[in-house]
């Protein structure tokens, strides 16, 4: 008898149980955002760069353009003039580190490691106002190693492509942050 009483109250337990799971708000990552539906056209402004390094900002500047292209939620324009809002920032940091090293002590690896401020703003209505700000996030760091060969014949300075690399999973997580709205 006590295993016929048991069985019922585990179904009553289990449908419970996919009823509250069934009702709790759960959701895909990505489908919501906190970015206003009539902000159609983006203008990519040139990143701001505050480091000794030369086109880091053109590197990152230009993946997020590409970044948003693919991406196919906004028309990226090549002006402020008609955009509804403006990506703006600025690279705060850049350091090279050496990270691993051969028998020798001579680095077999380095880490590139980019620091930035971001923000996205509706286009002003008039020249003198700033525009609402949509989103910001002061506090990007990003971080690529990439490998250095040691012979003269085969060494090939291999830091712009790890820029490149880092240029392009920072604009992945700018714009998924900025479109999901963390």
């Amino acid at each position: 008898m006590r295993r016929a009483t048991l069985i019922p109250a585990l179904l009553a337990v289990l449908t419970l149980a996919v009823v509250t799971l069934a009702g709790c708000g759960y959701s895909l990552v990505g489908r919501a955002s906190n970015v206003p539906a009539d902000v159609g056209a983006v203008y990519v402004q040139p990143l701001e760069n505050r480091t000794p390094r030369t086109q880091v900002d053109q590197f990152l500047t230009r993946a997020i353009a590409d970044e948003l292209v693919t991406r196919r939620r906004f028309d990226v324009l090549s002006s402020a003039s008609g955009a509804d809002a403006v990506i703006s920032g600025a690279v705060t940091g850049f350091a090279v580190t050496p990270v691993a090293f051969d028998d020798q002590g001579r680095a077999t690896e380095y880490e590139v490691v980019i620091r930035s401020a971001m923000e996205f703003r509706r286009v002003p209505a008039a020249a003198d106002e700033e525009g609402r700000l949509l989103w910001s996030n002061s506090s990007y760091q990003f971080r690529e190693n990439y490998p250095v060969e040691l012979t003269d014949l085969a060494y090939f300075d291999q830091e712009d492509l790890a820029l490149q690399e880092a240029a392009k999973r920072f604009a992945e997580t700018v714009v998924s942050d900025l479109l999901e709205g963390f």
